[in-house]
């Protein structure tokens, strides 16, 4: 059965498009479809999660029965499997909220189709195991994105998504050149032969070219600094429940990635791109945080705050040791979760005040205090603050670098959590503290909205409450990640006796 439950969470998204396809003229009956296959779509990842959990190893599946390095290859670990749930969740969560904010018109279009496809490019980018289907992936997810930024939307958006789309074409150019200078050097694509074979070459000036390539090709997915230039304009034009998902998943894989290349196939450069990571996530977390401040409109609010969250993830990869690495999965975790939930509380605040402007926003206390608690939860997280996850978040992080004596990258972080608190306590002053300045007050808010924002911060509130088991959870993913690399394992420091 493991052949069948490590490819269904990328087989079932790619069949459940197809049907989406076909009810793509019956919007009702598409609105239940999509959350319901995406409800399958989660079980089936929970299935693989429960299988992966209960080894104590990495399970590679070889397709077609061509074994290394020919073939479709997957390998799940607990990385893998970890992710997989958590876009199952975010898919699950984005489809809730479509079904109260996407027209009859949209669905007619595809929606539903799309939005499978890009949840099998996720899960497909997650599992493989093969750096040319990585880039498959990458492209399947480019294309189902694209689509769903512009349907129904005017010629702005359509602007902001030809541009989207621009960008991501020259990160798969520096990816495919990645490619084929790994390629002509090591004659594989497979990462366990890549890894293996790379090691043994040393610092050459060829495998430092082929690094930075794909340095800059996954830079610009995950939105790092200072290639993170697109990511701001990107989201606040589209769909609310499509800028959740995107906010909340697309970065990650490009995270995903960095973690799986950088700290696995290039980790015997650990004394190169260690350092590098270190200033690179600095520089994102200061650039992220300076822009969402001077920002007055929610969602470019919070665009500029997944940049610099990216920050502290890359941060961990830059500190190079397995209590890093754990930390680090533990922050992706979060800030999926977190990320997404205030997406949803935006759009939630954009239809009940009538704006995205901070100064035309205002009365949501009075007239919304549930969406009020339920935007609490997640900017609070967001900000750090105890028990909820992102205070354990970087609380996990924060540790490691001290360990490390990482001091400076320390103090960075610390102030970054500051102006983060205040921009969330900017939203929260503008949009429900003060008076309305409308006159009528605020809409009726759709109360179907709030159930994914509630299923989310249960979430984000569960984690702070159980950090003990789902950071061992965190150690054991990280601890795959490094030993299933045997060039790796001299590399990465071991963590500190208790």
């Amino acid at each position: 059965m493991e052949p069948i439950a490590i490819a269904l969470p990328v087989v079932l998204p790619l069949l459940l498009s197809l049907v989406a396809w076909l009810l793509r003229d019956r919007p009702a009956v598409s609105r239940v479809f999509l959350p319901a296959g995406l409800a399958a779509l989660l079980g089936s990842a929970l299935w693989l999660f429960s299988i992966i959990h209960a080894s104590d190893v990495p399970i590679r599946v070889d397709f077609g029965s061509w074994e290394k390095p020919l073939g479709i290859s997957f390998q799940v670990d607990l990385f893998a499997a970890i992710m997989v749930v958590v876009a199952g969740i975010i898919g699950f969560a984005g489809a809730l909220f479509a079904m109260g904010e996407i027209g009859r018109v949209i669905w007619r279009k595809g929606y539903g189709t799309f939005f499978f496809l890009l949840l099998a490019g996720i899960n497909g980018a997650f599992l493989t195991n093969d750096l040319f289907n990585l880039f498959v992936w990458f492209e399947v997810m480019l294309m189902s994105s694209f689509a769903m930024l512009v349907l129904g939307r005017g010629k702005y958006v359509f602007e902001g998504a030809t541009k989207y789309v621009v960008i991501n074409m020259v990160s798969s150019f520096f990816f495919l050149s990645g490619l084929g200078v790994i390629y002509g050097k090591t004659g594989q694509l497979n990462l366990d032969e890549v890894a293996m074979r790379l090691a043994s070459s040393g610092s050459d000036p060829v495998i430092l070219s082929s690094a930075a390539l794909l340095l800059i090709a996954f830079g610009i997915k995950a939105g790092v600094f200072p290639l993170y230039f697109w990511l701001p304009p990107a989201y606040p034009n589209t769909g609310f429940a499509t800028a959740a998902v995107f906010g909340g998943l697309l970065t990650k894989v490009g995270v995903y990635a960095l973690f799986r290349v950088f700290g696995g196939a290039f980790g015997f450069l650990s004394e190169i791109i260690g350092p590098l990571f270190l200033v690179v996530g600095a520089a994102t977390m200061v650039a992220g945080v300076l822009g969402a401040a001077s920002q007055f409109h929610t969602r470019r609010i919070l665009s500029f705050h997944i940049v610099s969250q990216i920050g502290y993830i890359v941060l961990g990869l830059g500190l190079f040791t397995q209590g890093a690495f754990a930390a680090a999965i533990f922050y992706i975790v979060h800030h999926i979760l977190v990320k997404t939930n205030l997406f949803l509380a935006a759009g939630a605040i954009a239809s009940t005040g009538r704006s995205e402007r901070l100064e035309k926003l205002g009365g949501l206390l009075k007239g919304a205090p549930l969406l009020a608690v339920l935007f609490l939860i997640p900017a609070l997280s967001l900000g750090g603050i105890p028990p909820l996850s992102g205070f354990f978040a970087k609380f996990l992080l924060l540790r490691e670098a001290l360990r490390e004596e990482a001091y400076v990258y320390v103090v960075i972080a610390l102030l970054v959590g500051v102006v983060t608190l205040f921009s969330m306590t900017k939203i929260w002053g503008e949009a429900f503290w003060k008076e309305s300045p409308r006159p009528g007050g605020i809409e009726k808010f759709r109360k179907v909205q709030l159930v994914p924002m509630a299923m989310l911060g249960s979430l984000t509130i569960l984690i702070g409450i159980f950090v003990d088991p789902l950071f061992r959870l965190s150690e054991r993913a990280a601890d795959q990640l490094i030993q299933s690399n045997p060039a790796l394992v001299q590399s990465v420091s071991p963590p500190p006796e208790s």
